[in-house]
């Protein structure tokens, strides 16, 4: 283990055991303690303290005294809990990572050459790949539009929370939508957590729209998969998942549009 993956541990950890009491299926803590825990441990802090926190909600897993503790069945979250606080909390397991077994689509690839020269990070790429291609339309079957990048801001009883992507949407009804997109390329992965955000933020900021929440992450040779969540009764409920390859239009054959023709709706 690195040394910073090992700093970020130990820290997690002595925060986590301050507050954990056994039973416990919530434990609340505040950011700032992540800096008299440094102290304490001699461990020099990253510039952004919110690097840590992030680490282990979207890129690494919980060290492994922490897993054990959560009930039987259940695996612990971080989730927001107002201005710079945080809860761990035990919940029902659920990954959002791409079914292997999905069919993929071929779509006509709609990029412009000079954004793949310069696109600077995965991220970035799939966001730019998803709104020149209308991928967010052609999983919806609704009319969408790009209303703003990296969204940031506050919601209550959560504190501060950011969004890549707000689309905004018609469909043929006249019904309205808005649509949050989060966009995971390189060793990031996709959380619950996220889509909760998500659907916190336009209950908040577009309460008469209809929310949709929409995922996207690169798949191994550039496919993109596309997860639709609604907020169902019990919390985000997948709906859809579909898989793209962009390719030029000569690589799509009429045997490609056949097979196409003959899936169902």
């Amino acid at each position: 283990m690195s040394k910073r993956a090992n700093r970020y541990v130990q820290i997690i950890e002595r925060i986590f055991f301050n507050h954990y009491r056994k039973g416990n299926e919530e434990v609340p803590f505040e950011r700032d303690e992540i800096v008299s825990i440094a102290e304490s441990l001699k461990i020099k802090l990253p510039k952004n303290l919110g690097d840590i926190i992030y680490t282990f909600r979207y890129r690494a897993s919980l060290p492994e005294s922490i897993r054990e503790k959560a009930p039987e069945g259940k695996w612990w979250i971080i989730r927001p809990a107002g201005r710079s606080r945080y809860s761990f909390v035990a919940t029902l397991p659920i990954e959002i990572v791409p079914n292997p077994a999905i069919a993929e689509t071929k779509i006509p690839d709609a990029t412009p050459g000079i954004i793949e020269l310069y696109a600077l990070s995965d991220e970035q790429a799939l966001l730019a790949k998803v709104r020149y291609n209308r991928i967010i339309d052609i999983i919806t079957g609704i009319t969408c539009y790009s209303l703003q990048a990296h969204l940031r801001t506050h919601v209550n009883g959560m504190g501060q929370v950011e969004t890549d992507e707000i689309y905004v949407g018609i469909d043929r009804k006249g019904i309205h939508y808005v649509l949050p997109v989060q966009a995971k390329g390189g060793n990031d992965r996709m959380n619950i957590v996220q889509i909760e955000q998500d659907f916190a933020l336009c209950a908040e900021k577009f309460p008469k729209l209809v929310c949709l929440s929409i995922c996207a992450q690169f798949m191994a040779n550039d496919v993109i998969a596309i997860f639709m969540f609604e907020n169902g009764k019990t919390g985000p409920a997948l709906i859809a998942e579909s898989h793209y390859r962009l390719v030029p239009s000569s690589d799509i054959s009429p045997e490609d549009l056949e097979i196409y023709r003959s899936r169902l709706p």
